[in-house]
């Protein structure tokens, strides 16, 4: 729980800045994104000229679904300010900066285009969308936010993790529980304001409980998977099958399968179309899932915003480790077990020893296995997408964002993985 994060500044704590306002700052980042649309494209025809706001998010979503957050949240802040302006300045100015600054944008944009593939909508169903969208954005802030306390992150998107700014911002010591539990609620606080955008949409009541469905599973499964990789880390389970899982869970169908699924239920497209792109975009999200667990070992820091290692450190259930470790015990190579066994899990693990696993797990094709793994998912996901009839040019859409999601950009002109930058040297979350 892959976006191309610009690394921050990791050598000052995030403190709030009443001066910049969240609007601003969401619209501005969000805008530079990588999926707005670009010279050259295929415009619409006269017989189908869209709505301004539909043009709008065809065009830059990632800036639309930034203005939509601002306004959200600066009337979210104004609430909080009034209600306790200590809280407000300390917890939901971070939220909201947080998801402002955030990444690229993926989940809400494959929302969108997944909408535009089944219909051309109206405004009123333009602006529903959106705010969806912007939803999914705060519901991705409550599941980095909590996620950050329960690995003892220090470092979120290149810049001090929210309960990290917080220690600094108190003099908290690391054996205080003050900023773990304090982040906790800015966590919840994401997902409060994510439950009332839902909502406050505006929607026909057949689209309202098929949206609502499809977002119960959503969270349901999200901490399902979280759970399955925390209980993989105290009972050091290595099978592939628990790793697997705890991805698809975790990750998989969040980062994929669920957006395409709500964009498709947006649009009204009926149950069986609905169904086959969430179906196309699970294998993409698995390999989302897969690449970022690449990334933790391998990723480099100044790249991914988060430093190298600490997946295993923590010991976590990732398909790469349990292919090593199984490869090196099939092999005989006990030695090697050994090494997984002591370096899994221990918090203090050196540079060397994250370099003696490293090279296990290169030694042992875990590696290539996975890079394998994850070009096999993707043109799954491709061809799974192109059996559906979905309009031409927001199909095409579709396939740059499942290629961008799975790690495996081809770069062209126009071309939205060309504008995102190496997908495959940056940390998804």
């Amino acid at each position: 729980m892959a976006r191309t994060e610009a690394p921050g500044s990791a050598g000052a704590p995030d403190q709030p800045d009443a001066e910049s306002p969240p609007g601003t700052a969401g619209a501005h980042v969000a805008g530079a994104g990588p999926l707005g649309g670009g010279a050259g494209e295929p415009g619409p025809s006269p017989q189908h000229v869209p709505h301004p706001q539909v043009a709008a998010a065809d065009a830059d979503i990632n800036g639309t679904v930034g203005a939509v957050l601002g306004a959200l949240l600066a009337e979210r802040l104004r609430e909080a300010r009034h209600t306790d302006p200590v809280s407000g300045r300390d917890i939901a100015e971070r939220v909201a900066r947080f998801t402002c600054l955030g990444g690229r944008r993926l989940r809400p944009a494959l929302l969108w285009w997944a909408l535009r593939a089944c219909a051309l909508p109206d405004g009123d169903r333009a602006r529903a969308a959106l705010r969806v969208g912007a939803a999914v954005e705060l519901l991705q802030t409550c599941a980095l936010v909590h996620d950050d306390v329960m690995d003892s992150s220090r470092l979120r998107r290149g810049r001090p993790a929210l309960h990290v700014s917080l220690a600094v911002q108190y003099g908290a010591s690391s054996t205080d529980p003050f900023p773990g539990a304090a982040a906790v609620l800015a966590g919840d606080l994401a997902l409060a304001w994510a439950e009332d955008t839902l909502a406050e949409t505006e929607l026909p009541d057949p689209v309202r409980r098929r949206v609502r469905a499809v977002w119960r599973v959503m969270r349901a499964e999200m901490v399902a998977g979280q759970y399955l990789d925390l209980h993989g880390q105290v009972t050091a389970d290595r099978s592939a099958l628990l790793a697997l899982r705890t991805a698809r869970l975790k990750s998989a169908q969040y980062s994929a399968s669920r957006p395409l699924e709500l964009g498709a239920v947006l649009a009204g497209a009926d149950p069986g179309l609905t169904r086959r792109l969430a179906e196309a975009g699970a294998p993409a999200g698995l390999a989302f899932q897969l690449r970022d667990d690449l990334l933790g070992v391998f990723g480099d820091p100044s790249r991914t915003g988060k430093p190298a290692g600490d997946d295993i450190r923590e010991g976590k259930p990732t398909l790469l480790v349990a292919l090593a470790h199984a490869r090196a015990g099939a092999r005989g190579r006990l030695a090697d077990v050994a090494v997984l066994d002591a370096a899994l899990g221990d918090p203090a693990l050196s540079a060397e020893g994250l370099d003696a696993v490293r090279e296990i797990l290169e030694s042992t094709g875990a590696r290539a296995a996975v890079e394998e793994r994850i070009d096999r998912l993707a043109a799954r996901a491709l061809a799974r997408l192109d059996t559906l009839a979905l309009d031409a040019a927001a199909g095409e859409r579709l396939r740059g964002l499942l290629r961008l999601v799975a790690g495996t950009p081809r770069p062209g002109p126009h071309h939205p993985d060309r504008e995102a930058g190496h997908a495959d040297t940056a940390r998804p979350h």
